[in-house]
């Protein structure tokens, strides 16, 4: 799911830049990038990922 995220954000990071919308300094493209790069950071660690398997398997 944060790899996703990541590639939206980049997406919208790539469009302010090549579109040279002016934004404030807190939407800039670098800003974006760079939480589009956290994200992708955690999507590697494997963070945000899906629920975690049980060690002991089922309940009997």
């Amino acid at each position: 799911m944060l790899g996703i995220a990541a590639a939206v954000l980049f997406f919208i990071a790539f469009l302010i830049n090549a579109a040279d919308i002016a934004t404030n300094d807190v939407l800039s493209s670098t800003n974006i990038m760079l939480i589009g790069l956290a994200a992708l950071a955690l999507h590697v660690a494997g963070i945000g990922g899906t629920r975690p398997a049980h060690r002991w398997g089922r309940r009997r």
